[in-house]
């Protein structure tokens, strides 16, 4: 990371990638709200193969606002590692909770905020530890790694996997468990992140003058690209109209994370220059990260109380109580008034009182 930090690109892509996240967060809410008047007025739904929600304002306030995010989120990664970027994207996690909880009633306890903050610790322990990618400056050179037979494998599982996914476990799975269009949106990300990464450099060529247009790879990484984004967006919509926002939000981030940093190690080697202790950094962050999600997710629904407290605490907290309130009567009997005199009038005329009304 120290070399990287003294570049001026480290920068910008970590500005664009903070960008991505704020704007992604909000496009989930936005995305949501639509589909749930959809839900309202009677509509087929998207989890039940409709495409009603692409007469919904709403819905393409939130794509708009996607788009926007992917867009700095695409320039950030022509200008960063993978594994600087996307760990950010635990940003997005944090603005879709708290907005979730704000603007669609979807209770945020204290499990959720923990698990939020330790998202954003955990991300910048892996930013601070981040692998540094091999230089790949051209399209020859990518198009070389993109020839390697490791990521070769790496691929193709990936399409195999998407597919079972698709065919075999979503009609069975698909409305039951969260994780079947999930999976699909993360592994296909996965690629999208390969091609975006080829297109920025693309496009780095394109304005230094060189006649990048003639060459076919940047094209075909362009047609992958919105065939996995199209994938993405379609499957996204489905999770999210059959699940809580605030339980696909963070599973996808997770998964999503786990595939890139998958990715961009076999295409661009970039664990084989890291030393030990930036090992053990990237691989605690991304724990923590995954700690912080888990809280967010597995007591999502679960109200927080001093009820809930084990029982020492719960004695600790009576006997705290009890000190507190011993300390005031003791603190309230050492406050006498600093006049004597007045202090025994006082307690004449209360005397006095007293026997009036016994004799009465």
């Amino acid at each position: 990371m120290g070399e990287a930090g003294g570049r001026p690109g480290f920068y910008v892509g970590l500005g664009l990638a903070l960008a991505s996240s704020a704007f992604i967060g909000g496009s989930f809410i936005l995305k949501k709200k639509g589909l749930l008047r959809l839900c309202r007025r009677g509509r087929a739904r998207a989890g039940q193969g409709g495409h009603a929600y692409l007469q919904e304002w709403l819905w393409w306030a939130g794509l708009l606002c996607m788009g926007v995010g992917e867009a700095a989120n695409f320039a950030a990664y022509a200008f960063a590692p993978a594994t600087l970027v996307t760990p950010l994207g635990a940003l997005s996690v944090l603005v879709s909770a708290v907005l979730s909880s704000t603007f669609l009633n979807e209770q945020l306890n204290v499990h959720g905020k923990i698990g939020c903050i330790l998202s954003i610790l955990g991300s910048t322990v892996m930013v601070i530890h981040a692998p540094q990618e091999e230089e790949v400056s051209s399209l020859e050179s990518m198009a070389e790694k993109l020839k390697d037979p490791g990521f070769i494998v790496f691929a193709a599982c990936v399409v195999v996997s998407s597919l079972l996914l698709i065919f075999v476990a979503g009609p069975r799975y698909g409305q039951s468990n969260v994780l079947v269009y999930v999976l699909v949106c993360s592994a296909i990300g996965s690629l999208s992140v390969s091609c975006v990464k080829g297109l920025g450099i693309a496009l780095k060529e394109l304005f230094s003058g060189k006649p990048v247009l003639k060459e076919p790879l940047g094209w075909v990484l362009l047609v992958c690209l919105v065939i996995c984004i199209s994938i993405q967006i379609n499957y996204l919509n489905k999770a999210l109209d059959i699940f809580n926002t605030s339980v696909v939000t963070p599973i996808y981030y997770v998964l999503f994370t786990t595939a890139v940093m998958m990715c961009s190690a076999i295409l661009f080697k970039e664990w084989q220059h890291m030393v030990l202790d930036n090992i053990i950094g990237t691989i605690s962050g991304f724990l923590t990260i995954v700690s912080g999600i888990f809280l967010l997710h597995a007591f999502r629904d679960m109200p927080f109380t001093p009820d809930l407290l084990p029982l020492f605490l719960q004695q600790g907290r009576a006997d705290l109580h009890a000190s507190w309130r011993s300390a005031d009567r003791h603190q309230s009997c050492q406050h006498q008034p600093l006049l004597p005199s007045e202090d025994k009038g006082s307690q004449s005329v209360e005397e006095e009182e007293e026997e009036e009304g016994e004799s009465m």
